[in-house]
């Protein structure tokens, strides 16, 4: 069956401080509850690009003491537009640590070559003992990787796929027919199906976090030949999200699992603390979709 991560949250104290114990709910949530096959940590979702590596390394910390002796895989995205810290951050989360798998957003701001962002993942991954995801999320990096692109990240034996967050589906068609033994995770949780019959290996999700159990019963109704049943179920995780997204969708989340009894904490600024209307909106989300 095909393997659902969630994209490890964050828990923030209200004047911004990393929340161990609200963090260690999130992760218990996303096992014992939500029953996630594996936890993507250090992601735009865990708020990572506010962090000072000093406490990126800490969430790696949390969430390998949590779960690294579980049943479940562990990514750690060590990616940033500062190529030593990304190098720093790879080699304390599989020596220090014990990820077997890393990831890594591609480099941003500066509009760099594509030589620039090859070159970025092959250091990255030169002198670890890991296999690396491919992060590719053009909407926020404005770096949109070509099939090409792909075929020569990919001769690195050590980067073994791609994140794809990406609405491209024809390059998605394109990456699975050319390379049909790479891991492709999707990474738009409202775009799931039509990544399934493109046979993505899994998803990694944000949403995964409260909906983990709806995603892997559309998978199996998916797997089963049942599509009715996968597309109803696909309409019914885009209502949420739609709904998430119109009130925040990152405080909401934490909102609703607070609802669901995990001190989730706050969101960090430059994020904005959820108001009384984005708590509301929250309130009836989590009615709607959760509530018994």
């Amino acid at each position: 069956m095909k393997k659902v991560f969630a994209a490890l949250m964050t828990a923030f104290d209200a004047d911004g401080n990393i929340d161990e114990q609200g963090t260690r709910e999130i992760i218990r949530h996303d096992i014992d509850v939500e029953g996630v096959d594996g936890l993507y940590v250090g992601g735009s979702t865990g708020e990572n690009f506010e962090l000072g590596t000093d406490e990126k390394k800490k969430i790696f910390d949390i969430a390998w003491d949590e779960a690294g002796s579980d049943d479940v895989e562990l990514i750690a995205q060590v990616g940033s537009p500062n190529l030593h810290e990304a190098k720093m951050l790879a080699k304390y989360v599989t020596e220090t640590l014990g990820f077997k798998t890393i990831s890594a957003v591609t480099p941003f701001y500066y509009q760099y070559s594509f030589d620039e962002i090859k070159h970025y993942y092959d250091e990255i991954v030169k002198d670890v003992d890991a296999n690396l995801l491919v992060y590719s999320i053009p909407a926020l990096t404005g770096v949109n990787l070509s099939l090409d692109n792909f075929a020569k990240l990919f001769s690195n034996p050590k980067v073994i796929g791609v994140k794809y967050t990406n609405p491209d589906f024809f390059l998605l068609e394109r990456l699975r027919k050319r390379f049909p033994d790479k891991v492709i995770m999707s990474g738009f949780d409202e775009m799931l199906l039509p990544a399934l019959a493109l046979d993505v290996n899994g998803c990694i999700g944000s949403t995964f976090n409260i909906n983990a159990k709806k995603v892997k019963a559309e998978i199996k109704a998916f797997e089963d030949g049942d599509i009715d049943r996968a597309r109803q179920l696909q309409h019914e995780s885009n209502d949420l999200i739609a709904d998430l997204l119109d009130n925040g969708i990152y405080p909401s989340i934490k909102l609703v699992l607070q609802k669901m009894g995990v001190h989730a904490g706050y969101t960090r600024e430059p994020m904005a603390h959820a108001d009384e209307k984005v708590k509301a909106g929250a309130d009836k989300i989590y009615q709607k979709y959760f509530a018994d």
